[in-house]
C-alpha cells in the first residue's frame, strides 16, 4: 500500500477597507508611524546625504532585536537577541503656520536615543522607557522635505535583566498646537472624594504662553458621561504673559457618579478649552474614571469602600516573536484572558508600559502597580551565559540614575496619572537586594552603596511623584525587607511592598503595626496566596508571572522564562486554571495529567498537569483536579473512579492515580447549589487536519488592523492533538503581511520573522497585520500530511 501524503490549505480571507486617521489626546495630534527608513549599524553624521541602499522602509512601532540573528555572542537576560546602534529616517512636509508651534513626541525608543530636525541636534534620552517630546518649529522648512534623524543607541546588549527590544518600539505622533497652549501631561485630574451619592473632582491645567503677548483666557472643563451628557462643569478667567507658564484649578460636583470599579469600568470623557477673545485656541480630551482607593494597615485594600483582595500578576512588556513593539489588539486579547482567571490587578514589570496599555486597563477594569525602575544608582548583575551562570555584566540604567532618575520618575507620573486603573506607583524593584548591589555600610564602595541610600535616595523618589500626583500610594518592591528596615527606606514609602518574603508577614505586622503591607511579587504556590487569604491586613500579591517572557532565560537555546500562566501565544497552562481555582468566584473545573511523582513528590507544584489524555496502556498517571467546587468525581469511559473532596487535599489540587486505557476522561463537579459542572479530555487519534479560528478583539486602529489567528492540529474528529508538532508555513497576499507565528515554546530559536514554526501542544497562534489598503487578504495555512475545509470570512468594515 502506496503512502499517502496530503498537504491541507486553508484559506482565510479578511475583508479590509481603509479608514480614518487615528489621533492621540491634546492638541491637533497625528499618529506618525508611517514612512520611515532605518538603517542597522552606525553612520557617519558629517554625511548629510544618504544612499538608498542603506536604508530600508520600516513602519513603527519597530523593534530590530527580534529580527535576529540568535546568537550565544548575546546576553541570556534579553533573549540571546543583538543590540547595537540603529538610525531611523523620515522625511515630511507639514503644513507650517507662523501661530503654530510643531513638536514630535515619542513613547518609547529603547535606547540612549538621539533626535535630530533638518540637521539641529534635538536632544538626548538615555531611559527606553520613558515618554518624551521636543520642539521642532524653529527647525522646520516650508513648502520643502524635513528630515527628522533618530540615533539609537543599545551598544550595551546585556543592559537589563529581560528582554528589552532595541529601537522605536511604541508610537510616535506630530503635534501642532497653538502658541498658547496646555502644557505636556498639562492636565491632572482627581476625585478627592468619591462615593455613589456624590463626588468631588479637582482638574489642574497648566498652561503655556509662547506668544508675544500676554493673554486673558477663559479655561473651562466639563465631564460627559457615556450618554453625552454633561454631568459636571467649571471655568475660571486668568491672565497669562508673554513666555511665562500658569497652573491652576478647576473644581466641580457630580451628583451620583457612576464608579469605576473591576465589574463596571465606567469611564467619562474630560474635556478642557482654553480660549481667548472668543476664539478656542486648544482643547484637550481623555478618558477619565471616578473612583476611591484606599489602604489600611490593619484591614488591607479598599475600592470604592469595598473591602477586597489584589489579585495580581506581573507581566513584562514583549509579546515573543512580536518583541517589544506589540499591537494594542495583542494585549487586549492577553489581558482578557488573565481577567477570566480571576486576575484584577497587573504590575508594571519594571518598567512604565506603552501608554495604550493603561487605556486598555482603564477600560477592562483591571488594577494597576505603575513601576518605574530596577536599577538605581548601583548595578545589578546582569546574566550573559544562563540565569546565574558564570560572570555577570553590570551595564544597565543606573549608569544614567544620578542625571536622569529624578526626571524619568516624574515624568512617568506625569503621563500616566489620569488613568483610574493605577492605584500606586513603584519606585524601583528590589533595589535592596543583599548585595546586589547594596551592602552594609562597613563594606560599602564604589560599586556596592551603603545600604543607608536606600533611604536617602527613596526620599528624593517619593518627594518627586508626590509633586505630581498625591493622590495615591507610593510604593516599592523590596528583596531584602530585613536589611531594609535597617533604613528609612520602608518609612519613607506609603505601603511597603514583599517579594517572596510571606514569612516576614505576621512578624512585622507586629513589629511595625502602621506598616501597610502587600505581596509585590509571589510565586505561584499556594502558601503565597494563602498568607493573603489568611491575614487581613495583607492587601494582595502580584504572582510571578502573568505570562511567560523573553528573557532572563538559562543557557542557550533557552530564550525565555517559562513562569507565566500563560504560554507567549497566550495559551493557558496549567497554573493558570489552578488560579482559577483560587481567584474565580463562580464554579469552574479542569484535568490535567501527568507521570506519577515519586514518593518524595507527592504534591507537585501544578504546573504539571497537561490538557491530554494520550498515553500508553498500562501507563499508571495521575490526574491533577483544578476546581473550586466542594466535590469532584472522575470518570473514565462512564465509569467512576471516585468522588473526592476539595478539603482533604492541602493542596487545593483534588487527584487520582489511575491505570491508562484511551477514551473519554471526563470529571465532574458538584457545586455548593447542587449542580453540576464538567471538564472532559479525550484520547486523540493521528494528526489529519489544521483548522483556524480568528480572535474576537475589537478593532482599536483601522490602519493597523492586527488579527490573531489560533492554529490547531487536529483529528479526524476535530480535537486537537496535544503531542502534535507539525510544522505549519503561512503565505498572506493581498493588503497584509504576516507579523511571526508564536507556539511559546521556550527553546525556539527560529528566525521569528519565518512563515514556517512548528505548533506545540498542538496550537501556534499568527499575527496577521492590515497594511492599510482596501480589498481582500488571503492567508494560507498547509502543512505536509494534513488537510482542511476551513475558510473563515471576517468583514472588518464598520
Amino acid at each position: 500500500m502506496k503512502k499517502v501524503i496530503r498537504q491541507s490549505v486553508i484559506v482565510l480571507f479578511l475583508i479590509l477597507c481603509h479608514c480614518v486617521t487615528y489621533a492621540q489626546n491634546g492638541h491637533n495630534s497625528e499618529l506618525f508611524n508611517r514612512d520611515w527608513k532605518f538603517h542597522r549599524g552606525d553612520l557617519d553624521t558629517s554625511k548629510r546625504e544618504f544612499t538608498s541602499t542603506e536604508w530600508r522602509a520600516v513602519e513603527l512601532p519597530h523593534d530590530w532585536s527580534n529580527e535576529g540573528p540568535f546568537s550565544q555572542e548575546w546576553a541570556s537576560g534579553t533573549a540571546f537577541a543583538p543590540a547595537g546602534i540603529g538610525w531611523y529616517r523620515k522625511k515630511f512636509r507639514p503644513t507650517l503656520n507662523g501661530d503654530k508651534q510643531t513638536f514630535i513626541y515619542f513613547d518609547g525608543v529603547y535606547n540612549n536615543s538621539e533626535v535630530w530636525i533638518n540637521g539641529h541636534k534635538l536632544g538626548k534620552r538615555p531611559s527606553g522607557f520613558v515618554s518624551f517630546q521636543y520642539e521642532l518649529t524653529r527647525y522646520l522648512k516650508p513648502n520643502a522635505d524635513n528630515e527628522l534623524l533618530v540615533r539609537v543607541d543599545h551598544s550595551e546588549f546585556a543592559d537589563s535583566r529581560w528582554y528589552t527590544g532595541s529601537g522605536i518600539y511604541r508610537n510616535v505622533y506630530l503635534i501642532t498646537a497653538n502658541r498658547i497652549h496646555i502644557g505636556l501631561w498639562g492636565v491632572a485630574f482627581t476625585t478627592p472624594i468619591a462615593n455613589a451619592s456624590n463626588a468631588d473632582a479637582k482638574v489642574n491645567v497648566s498652561l503655556v504662553n509662547n506668544s508675544e503677548m500676554p493673554a486673558d483666557l477663559t479655561v473651562k472643563c466639563s465631564l460627559i458621561d457615556s450618554r453625552g451628557g454633561i454631568v459636571g462643569t467649571s471655568n475660571k478667567i486668568l491672565k497669562i504673559h508673554q513666555g511665562d507658564t500658569l497652573a491652576t484649578n478647576l473644581e466641580f460636583n457630580i451628583k451620583t457618579p457612576r464608579l469605576w470599579s473591576l465589574e463596571r469600568p465606567d469611564l467619562y470623557q474630560l474635556i478642557v478649552t482654553v480660549t481667548t477673545g472668543g476664539k478656542v485656541v486648544d482643547e484637550w480630551r481623555d478618558r477619565v474614571g471616578i473612583r476611591d482607593i484606599h489602604f489600611d494597615a490593619n484591614e488591607g485594600f479598599f475600592l470604592n469602600g469595598k473591602n477586597m483582595k489584589i489579585k495580581g500578576v506581573c507581566i513584562h512588556d514583549d509579546a515573543g516573536v512580536l518583541g517589544v513593539a506589540v499591537p494594542k489588539e495583542v494585549w487586549y486579547r492577553r489581558l482578557k484572558i488573565l481577567k477570566s482567571a480571576g486576575v484584577n490587578a497587573v504590575r508594571m514589570s519594571h518598567n512604565p508600559h506603552a501608554d495604550y496599555f493603561y487605556d486598555l486597563c482603564d477600560e477592562l477594569g483591571i488594577l494597576v502597580m505603575d513601576e518605574s525602575f530596577d536599577e538605581w544608582e548601583g548595578a545589578k548583575n546582569i546574566w550573559i551565559k544562563g540565569w546565574n551562570q558564570g560572570k555577570p555584566g553590570k551595564d544597565g540604567y543606573h549608569e544614567y540614575f544620578k542625571d536622569w532618575g529624578l526626571r524619568d520618575m516624574g515624568d512617568m507620573v506625569l503621563r500616566d496619572r489620569n488613568h483610574p486603573s493605577i492605584i500606586m506607583w513603584s519606585i524601583g524593584n528590589e533595589i535592596d537586594y543583599p548585595g546586589d548591589p547594596y551592602v552594609d555600610s562597613t563594606r560599602a564602595n564604589s560599586l556596592h552603596p551603603s545600604v543607608a541610600r536606600l533611604g536617602e535616595v527613596s526620599r528624593l523618589l517619593v518627594n518627586t511623584v508626590k509633586k505630581f500626583d498625591s493622590s495615591r500610594v507610593v510604593t516599592a518592591a523590596l528583596a531584602g525587607v530585613e536589611q531594609s528596615n535597617k533604613t528609612t527606606y520602608p518609612s519613607n514609602l506609603d505601603i511597603v511592598g514583599y517579594n517572596y518574603q510571606e514569612n516576614r508577614y505576621q512578624k512585622d505586622h507586629e513589629l511595625y503595626p502602621r506598616r501597610i503591607i502587600f505581596g509585590s511579587e509571589n510565586s505561584k504556590q499556594l502558601y503565597a496566596w494563602t498568607a493573603v487569604e489568611n491575614n487581613k491586613f495583607i492587601s494582595g500579591l502580584f504572582v510571578w508571572t502573568g505570562i511567560d517572557f523573553l528573557g532572563e532565560a538559562h543557557k542557550w537555546p533557552d530564550r525565555s522564562s517559562g513562569t507565566g500562566l500563560l504560554n507567549m501565544a497566550g495559551f493557558p497552562k496549567a497554573e493558570y486554571y489552578f488560579r482559577q481555582s483560587l481567584w474565580l468566584d463562580e464554579p469552574m473545573i479542569n484535568i490535567g495529567t501527568a507521570d506519577v511523582p515519586d514518593a518524595r513528590n507527592q504534591d507537585p507544584y501544578p504546573k504539571q498537569g497537561q490538557s491530554s489524555w494520550n498515553y500508553t496502556v498500562g501507563d499508571r498517571k495521575r490526574v491533577y483536579c483544578y476546581t473550586n467546587c466542594p466535590e469532584a468525581e472522575l470518570f473514565l469511559n462512564g465509569v467512576s473512579l471516585g468522588k473526592k473532596r476539595l478539603a482533604d487535599f492541602e493542596n487545593r489540587v483534588i487527584r487520582w492515580d489511575v491505570d491508562y486505557q484511551p477514551g473519554e476522561l471526563m470529571v465532574k463537579g458538584y457545586t455548593k447549589d447542587g449542580k453540576t459542572i464538567t471538564h472532559m479530555l479525550k484520547t486523540t487519534k493521528a494528526a489529519y487536519a489544521i483548522t483556524v479560528e480568528a480572535d474576537q478583539v475589537p478593532v482599536t486602529d483601522q490602519k493597523a488592523i492586527v488579527k490573531q489567528i489560533t492554529i490547531n492540529v487536529v483529528d479526524k474528529n476535530g480535537l486537537t492533538v496535544p503531542n502534535s508538532d507539525n510544522e505549519i508555513t503561512v503565505n498572506v497576499s493581498g493588503p497584509a503581511k504576516l507579523l511571526g507565528l508564536e507556539s511559546g515554546a521556550l527553546d525556539s530559536m527560529d528566525d521569528y520573522r519565518s512563515h514556517s514554526k512548528k505548533v506545540l501542544n498542538g496550537k501556534l497562534l499568527a499575527y496577521i497585520k492590515y497594511k492599510g489598503n482596501s480589498g481582500p487578504v488571503k492567508v494560507t495555512v498547509k502543512s505536509p500530511g494534513l488537510k482542511s475545509k476551513a475558510i473563515v470570512i471576517i468583514d472588518f468594515i464598520k
